[in-house]
Order: structure tokens, then sequence, then C-alpha cells
């Protein structure tokens, strides 16, 4: 029994500093934490299976269309960036202002984002419908899948305005702790894109078989569904941000000003990760068809397993802004150490799985042995950084929830946008010449994943650690 206390305390021991007159007892932390990841996380696994169920019906078209519709992921994030950033600093906001005590004040700033980012929401829309096939050069088709690509990106391009209704009210929610109802919310729309994937992909229940296209349609109509839902949700009376559109509005500059603080930092990390991500998959694309469908198949993949990061980083965002809010610095501080034990204890559960699915995961989304082959191998290097990826992600909900989003954003600078296309590019092209046999063009995009982990994993904990962070003031 001795023994067994002290593993148990190894995992979940956290060496804690009361604040004056916070007498809540470590368990209730845990469970705190808990509670909000767990939905959160769901939610996220939700998202990703959206987007996995999409590559895996559309692989049975072929590698082509992986590479299609795997192609306008990072162009639709780098157009939704302004959007999310928004979203970040709304989150933040709104878990200070709970920690408070002001629910009018998280009402108004609610409102004034879902305003602000409805105009946002049409330009992206007109830029994706407009700009199409210069992204998606950009991002690396060519002539074999330039064409389908661009289809799909239009197509769901027509669903941005909707899309950013959905994360506006979604981040408000975290922002309080109420991730059950974003859980609930795409739990609707994931059901509604899979039938319809079900339907419009291959041709099913008398639907028309329209491939890459039909993908396309599946995923706007679940986004509007979504937003649809979100919105009936802030539309029911009672709620602690329950909405009524005809009431006073105006804008506050104070928390305007808040939301653009944090959004700022957010945009600025947003945008590195994204040309970051952007030149990566170009390089990778620039290797062959192969080996780019075996990346977003393990980018697939590697997706669902870094969900459970970022519900713990949920979590710890609003647990991090309301200590703060309430201004119990030391509590904080906990929940960060909390933070950290969870995310060590669920990357050994998802190693494990990892590991001992390596063959079987790429047979779900195609038949091609070559490209099987290249994700089994990859997984074995992708198992290096799921811990640190977990870590970095809890440490940088932590630092967003106090307001510190500019470090996070100088950390992915430095590593997403210089540091991993870097090593991208000399693992695949030099050292690839240098050694043809050593299936460097499905390994090398995932050790730059592990070294760039490592490092922002490094960085940000050194940040954590200095404390200054609870200092921060929104």
């Amino acid at each position: 029994m001795e023994y067994k206390n002290r593993f148990l305390n190894l995992l979940f021991g956290v060496k804690r500093v009361r604040d004056e007159g916070d007498d809540e007892p470590l368990s209730s932390m845990y469970k705190n934490l808990l509670m909000i990841a767990w939905p959160a996380a769901l939610e996220g696994l939700l998202l990703t299976l959206m987007n996995s169920f999409d590559t895996m019906m559309v692989g049975q078209l072929g590698s082509a269309a992986i590479t299609s519709v795997g192609l306008c992921a990072q162009p639709r994030m780098i157009i939704l960036l302004v959007a999310q950033a928004l979203c970040t600093g709304t989150m933040a906001v709104i878990a200070r202002r709970k920690g408070e005590g002001r629910q009018d004040l998280a009402l108004s700033c609610m409102k004034q984002s879902l305003v602000l980012i409805t105009g946002i929401g049409v330009a992206m829309t007109l830029l994706g419908v407009l700009l199409a096939e210069p992204l998606l050069t950009l991002a690396g088709a060519n002539e074999d899948t330039l064409l389908d690509a661009a289809e799909y990106f239009r197509i769901i391009s027509f669903a941005f305005i909707p899309n950013c209704w959905a994360l506006c009210i979604c981040s408000s929610m975290r922002g309080i702790g109420k991730t059950r109802i974003t859980m609930i919310v795409n739990v609707i729309a994931n059901l509604v894109n899979i039938f319809l994937n079900y339907c419009l992909i291959s041709g099913h229940l008398g639907f028309p078989a329209l491939g890459v296209r039909g993908a396309a349609i599946a995923t706007a109509v679940g986004t509007c569904v979504s937003s649809a839902v979100a919105i009936a949700v802030v539309l029911k009376k009672g709620g602690y941000l329950s909405l009524r559109p005809f009431t006073g509005f105006h804008f506050d500059k104070k928390t305007m000003r808040s939301v653009i603080s944090v959004g700022s930092g957010t945009i600025l990390e947003s945008v590195c990760m994204r040309i970051g991500f952007l030149i990566n998959g170009k390089l990778i694309a620039g290797i062959g068809t192969e080996a780019f469908a075996a990346s977003q198949i393990v980018g697939q993949v590697s997706s669902l397993t870094f969900t459970v990061g970022d519900g713990i980083s949920s979590a710890c965002t609003s647990l991090v802004g309301q200590s703060l809010g309430a201004t119990k610095k030391n509590k904080a501080r906990a929940y960060v150490r909390v933070g950290q034990r969870c995310s060590l204890f669920l990357s050994l559960i998802i190693m494990t799985l990892t590991f001992f699915g390596r063959y079987w995961l790429p047979t779900l989304f195609t038949k091609e042995t070559a490209v099987i082959i290249g994700c089994a191998y990859s997984f074995l290097v992708l198992l290096i950084g799921i811990y640190p990826q977990n870590m970095r992600v809890m440490i940088a909900g932590c630092l967003r929830g106090a307001g510190d989003v500019r470090y996070v954003a100088l950390v992915s600078l430095i590593s997403v946008a210089i540091l991993r296309p870097l090593m991208t590019w000399l693992f695949c092209y030099p050292l690839n010449d240098l050694f043809p046999n050593a299936m460097l063009p499905f390994l090398g995009p995932w050790i730059s994943f592990d070294i760039d982990a490592l490092v922002r994993w490094t960085l940000l904990q050194v940040r954590v650690n200095k404390g200054k962070w609870v200092n921060i003031r929104l």
C-alpha cells in the first residue's frame, strides 16, 4: 500500500501554496479540470473526426483526392486565423470576468465579439471564393489536384460566416467552463456531416456520387448546423451568457482593448504557425503524392491523439483565467501543475494505443501498400513527440488564460515558422539524397515535428517557471 501511495503521489501529487482564504482541496482541483477538459477533448476529437471521415471516404477515390482535400487545410486555417484570434481573446476576457463575478461584462464581451466576427466572416467568404486557386497553388497544389481542391475550398468558404458565429459562441462557453455545451454543438454537426459524407461522396440512399464536391457540401452543411445549434443555446433564457438580441448594445473600449490585446498576440502566433505549416506542407507535397498522402493520414490520426492535450489546455485557459480574475495567483500556478500531471498520464495511454495501432490505423484511409508502410514507420517517430506536444499545448493554454500570448507567439515564430520547415527540408531533400533508402520523405516531417514539440515545450516551461505571467492584467 505504501508503494501504491508513492506511485499515485508521483503521478498526481502537486505541491501547492494556498492563497489566503482558499481552502479548496487538491482533489477538487483535479475534478474541476477534468470536468471541463473531457467535453473539450471530446469536442476536439469530434472536430478532427469530421476531417478524418472526409479523408477516409475521399480516400476511396485515390491518393490524388486525399491530397486535394488535405491541401485545403492550411489555406482554410490561414483565412480563419483572425476569427480564431478574436475568439481566443474573447475566451480569456470572459474567463477573467467570471472570476471577478461580473456576469454583465462577460455577456457584453460576447455580444461585441459576435458583431466584430460577423464582419470578419464576410471578408473571409469573399477571400475564399475569389482567391481559391492562388491560395491552393501557394499551398502546393499541382495540375493533378488544383481543380478538385479549388472546388472543395470554394464550397466550404460559403460556410465561413456561420463558422465564425459557432467559434465565437463556443469560445465564450469555454471561458465560463461550459465545455459540455460546445461538445453537444459539435456532436450534432458531426452526425450531419458523416451522414452527408456517406450520401454524397460515393452516392448512397438515392443521392448522386459527387466525390470531393460531396465531401465539401457535407462539411459546409455540418458547419451551418453547428452554428444554428450554438445560436439556439445562447438565445435560451436563464444561462450565464443568455443573449437577448433586441436589447441595448454598445461597444466598450476597455473590453475591446482587452480582447484585441490577447487576440493580436494570438494572430501573430497563428500567422507564424500557418506560415510554418504552409511551407512545411508545400515541402512535403513537392516530394510526391504518396509521401503527402501518408503525411495527411498520420496528421489526421495525430490530431485525434492531441485532442486530449487541447481539452486540458481549454480547461487550463478557463480555470487559470478565473483564478487570476479572483486574484488567486497561487491557485492559478497550481492549476498549471495539475494540468501537467494529467497530460503526463494521458500521453502515456495515447502512446501505447498509437504504437499498437500503427499498421491498422492507415488502412482506415487507404489500401495502397506503400502509403500504409510509410504511415506505420511515421507513427513510430511520432511517438517521441506525443508527450512534449501535449505538454506544450497545455502550457500555452495556461499562458493564454493569463493573457501572456505574445511570448507564445514568439515561441511559435522561432520553432514553427523557422525551425520546423528548415528541419523538414533538411531531412526530406539533402539528407534524402544522401540516404535514399531511409524512407526520409515519409519520416522527415515527423522528425521535424518531434524537434518542434520539444523546443516549444522547453521554451514555454521556462516562461511558466519564471512566474511573471500571473501579474498580467486584462
